[in-house]
């Protein structure tokens, strides 16, 4: 699944093509995809002027002033500015046309979203959402409290978006080893000190990967066609079986919530 850093990849892309551009169709192909695809509402953006791209969480947010077309890749989406003639290919959903470009939406596997937001922005997705890993808001004084009262696994905390958005597994796999904490230490047993570094942890490691272009998956791209490259420097993600790369020993794998959850059991010594 496209992660944060992937999608703020696909942002900045799209908005190099699109933002101060006028929406001059929007072509829905497939009705439904995780939800229906509400096209009466979509078509009222027509001739309109994009404001701004944004994000939250891990959904792009095209905006207009007098409404905003949200969309998330889901688990296999990617996203691509091309001109207007390119041929069709399978899975290639939506397109949203800015003149001789089209912003594509391809989506082998459907789970993905385009919806539709009034001029407030408001949304019932984004109604549950926590702060941003990468704002403020996103504090150690935060983390802390939210795992105060909480008995399960920190990685399950970690990524719930109640407590903090776009920690996916890739990161949180990445930010956990960093900060020497097993993925399965109950949350409310993680020293003061081990939440405080790893608040600053996962906003490192999030940021280090939007600047050097996304992780390298199979199922995402970035806007241009070009993979990511941040998937070379991944300390344990997708490394079972391999040897740590700070004391050699065997990386192991665990399931936590049915996701991969890959450690070191000497570097991240259990604390239960």
């Amino acid at each position: 699944m496209p992660e944060l850093p992937e999608v703020e990849v696909s942002r900045l892309g799209v908005s190099q093509h699109l933002n101060g551009e006028v929406i001059t169709d929007i072509v829905i192909r497939t009705p439904k995809l995780r939800w229906d695809i509400p096209k009466a509402d979509l078509a009222k953006l027509v001739g309109q002027k994009i404001t701004a791209i944004s994000r939250r969480a891990k959904y792009l947010i095209i905006e207009t002033v007098i409404g905003h077309i949200i969309i998330h890749l889901g688990m296999s989406g990617s996203l691509r500015v091309i001109d207007s003639t390119t041929e069709l290919k399978k899975h290639d959903h939506v397109d949203v046309a800015v003149g001789n470009k089209v912003l594509r939406l391809n989506d082998p596997r459907r789970f993905g979203a385009v919806l539709y937001a009034n001029e407030s922005g408001e949304h019932k997705v984004f109604e549950k959402l926590g702060p941003e890993p990468l704002t403020d808001a996103f504090s150690a004084q935060h983390l802390i409290a939210k795992c105060s009262k909480r008995k399960a696994a920190i990685k399950l905390v970690i990524m719930d978006n109640p407590v903090v958005v776009g920690v996916g597994n890739i990161y949180a796999n990445e930010a956990l080893f960093l900060t020497g904490i097993h993925p399965l230490t109950p949350a409310n047993q993680v020293s003061t000190a081990k939440l405080i570094a790893l608040t600053q942890t996962i906003k490192d490691v999030l940021a280090a990967a939007i600047k050097q272009g996304g992780t390298t998956l199979k199922d995402f791209s970035q806007t241009d066609g070009k993979p990511g490259y941040f998937a070379q420097s991944l300390f344990v993600y997708g490394r079972e079986g391999e040897a740590c790369l700070r004391c050699k020993t065997i990386l192991k794998a665990v399931k936590i919530g049915q996701r991969a959850s890959t450690y070191c059991k000497k570097c991240q010594p259990i604390d239960m």
